[in-house]
């Protein structure tokens, strides 16, 4: 896209995409996507595009929670520190748009429903890998900027899943409509995402001083704000 292209594909606020905040005329994806992973190329995975979380299993919705709530009582990455209960995860996470990394192969959701029917919650958490969402970073005017947030099983640190979703991120936000990306707090001692967002081009357009106060730290910690041009 070129600037001028940029400049007028949004020329009135009713053509903006995600203004209303309702998303229903939003672009939208609907095909998984199949590869192997960079760090062991035995292991298929399925990324799969979320636009409304009924779709999932419920049980698969419960391992999703679980993991928010893990990484939030580690205290280390994310700003929250109250853990959410399902509606205030739903609400939370699946506001806009998510995508779920689990091991194996599909092509559609019916099959990835139907090969796992009786899964339990235990069963579950051994194929998931991780997630990311996808949604507007700011209001209005601005909603065509977005932002992420990524968690990765804690069980399956050090696979490179990280850089895994980062990739399909950077393939799935334009898709859905997006034309930069902001993360507003990357804090200074989580180095394997700053690894992660520098491989992947993001420029370090910010920095907030003494922004968080986090779980093992004797002191204020500060964050990297990153964008990049999708």
């Amino acid at each position: 896209m070129t600037v001028g292209e940029s400049s007028s594909k949004f020329e009135t606020l009713k053509q903006l995409p995600f203004a209303d905040g309702k998303f229903e005329n939003t672009p939208k994806i609907d095909t998984p996507i199949t590869f192997t992973l960079e760090k062991d190329s035995s292991i298929k995975v399925t990324l799969f595009p979320v636009h409304d979380y009924k779709v999932l299993p419920e049980n698969l919705v419960t391992v999703l929670q679980n993991e928010f709530n893990y990484v939030v009582e580690e205290g280390r990455t994310y700003p929250y520190y109250e853990t959410m209960n399902r509606e205030e995860f739903v609400k939370y996470w699946f506001h806009a748009f998510a995508a779920i990394l689990v091991e194996g192969e599909y092509s559609s959701f019916d099959e990835l429903r139907t090969k796992n029917a009786d899964k339990s919650v235990e069963e579950w958490n051994s194929v998931f890998l991780g997630n990311f969402y996808v949604k507007p970073n700011y209001i209005g005017r601005c909603s065509h900027v977005c932002n992420a947030g990524f968690i990765v099983n804690h069980e399956k640190r050090n696979l490179g899943l990280g850089k895994e979703l980062g990739r399909k991120y950077l393939v799935w936000a334009p898709k859905l409509g997006y034309v930069y990306s902001v993360f507003n707090l990357v804090f200074e001692t989580n180095v394997a995402s700053l690894k992660i967002w520098d491989s992947l081009g993001f420029e370090r357009i910010g920095y907030v001083k003494n922004v968080a106060v986090l779980k093992g730290e004797d002191h204020l910690v500060g964050a990297i704000m990153f964008g990049k041009d999708l």
